[in-house]
């Protein structure tokens, strides 16, 4: 019998935060410095999820499960696959972290902090023709639970330049790495 020895290059990142703190760009820019697969949990959003977030109609949990599961899909067959993906999701409530580690807990969640005032302005001036109007924001932030004691993560004021920001999580990150 021969068994297969996976060497994986450290954790799964989840960078999270509400709508308009910057995930996707942030994400986009890590998983270019680390060499590392990018997706953006947008992406994964159904139709009608999309439709609903665009009426102005927060998602409920039930909406958001099969969302959830496809995105724990994606972690898991990145890391079997040897990489260090990057996902860029709000992951705004314990429970749904839980579920984002339900099928690998080598997650490290890059939790973005950003002024309610500076997300209003950057949703309103979203030239993507996003789906999450900026009447959402304030959901966004009644339903985000800081990351908690027991969840790997880091929490970082992402109030910068998208550079400056990427320099100091890929700092906290090699410091992380380096202490496992």
């Amino acid at each position: 019998m021969s068994f297969v020895v996976h060497e994986y290059p450290g954790p799964a990142i989840v960078v999270m935060g509400v709508s308009g703190c910057g995930k996707s760009l942030v994400g986009e820019l890590l998983a270019a410095r680390l060499g590392a697969a990018f997706a953006d949990a947008d992406d994964f959003h159904s139709e009608t999820n999309r439709e609903k977030m665009a009426a102005g109609i927060p998602l409920t949990d039930a909406d958001r499960l099969p969302w959830l599961t496809r995105l724990a899909r994606w972690l898991h067959t990145e890391r079997e696959r040897g990489q260090r993906p990057v996902l860029a999701c709000s992951s705004l409530r314990r429970p749904y972290r839980d579920v984002l580690r339900s099928l690998d807990d080598r997650i490290l969640f890059v939790h973005l902090l950003v002024p309610i005032d500076v997300v209003r302005v950057r949703v309103r001036e979203r030239s993507d023709h996003h789906f999450m109007p900026e009447s959402l924001v304030d959901s966004q932030f009644l339903a985000l639970e800081p990351l908690a004691a027991d969840e790997p993560g880091i929490t970082v004021d992402a109030d910068v330049s998208p550079s400056a920001l990427v320099d100091g999580i890929l700092r906290r990150l090699r410091s992380a790495d380096d202490t496992q």
